[in-house]
């Protein structure tokens, strides 16, 4: 592993951790994801945007974290999380919801109007991205597995 910021993330309290995978955890943080998509668009309808624009960020992540722990990585760093997601998947894999943090934040702290438009294009993203990621955990191989856990070493 060269990436200096992730040899970072494996020194922080909360932050990377190797340990068992563990598939059934791994469901539940999968579907909590397509759950917090179903509460987003709830939101949404309701005109709640802040509330949306999280649940929106959170489902990603929990599609996210659904993958670490199919491999057997734990983090309580989102940012962590990312990079060492990105690291093993690519850049493609985790732009969606990079940029979904920072609206995400954007929309907790400054508040902003008439955004509804520009939220469900977010939902809509978000539900291919959960959907992308539980293509990529259902397709996984112990091999696979094996490989990922080698390369975040």
């Amino acid at each position: 592993m060269e990436n200096k910021k992730l040899n970072w993330c494996f020194k922080l309290k909360d932050g990377l951790k190797i340990v068992e995978p563990n598939e059934r955890l791994s469901k539940s943080y999968l579907e909590q994801a397509k759950s917090s998509l179903l509460r987003a668009e709830k939101d949404l309808n309701d005109k709640d945007f802040i509330w949306a624009t999280v649940k929106i960020y959170y489902a990603e992540y929990y599609a996210l974290y659904s993958f670490m722990q199919r491999i057997g990585v734990k983090c309580e760093n989102h940012a962590c999380s990312i990079l060492a997601t990105t690291v093993l998947l690519g850049e493609d894999k985790t732009k969606t919801i990079n940029l979904h943090k920072d609206k995400r934040i954007d929309a907790q702290y400054y508040m902003k109007v008439d955004q509804e438009t520009k939220i469900r294009a977010m939902l809509q993203e978000a539900k291919m991205f959960v959907a992308n990621f539980d293509e990529i955990i259902s397709n996984l191989t112990e091999a696979d597995i094996k490989k990922h856990r080698n390369n975040i070493k």
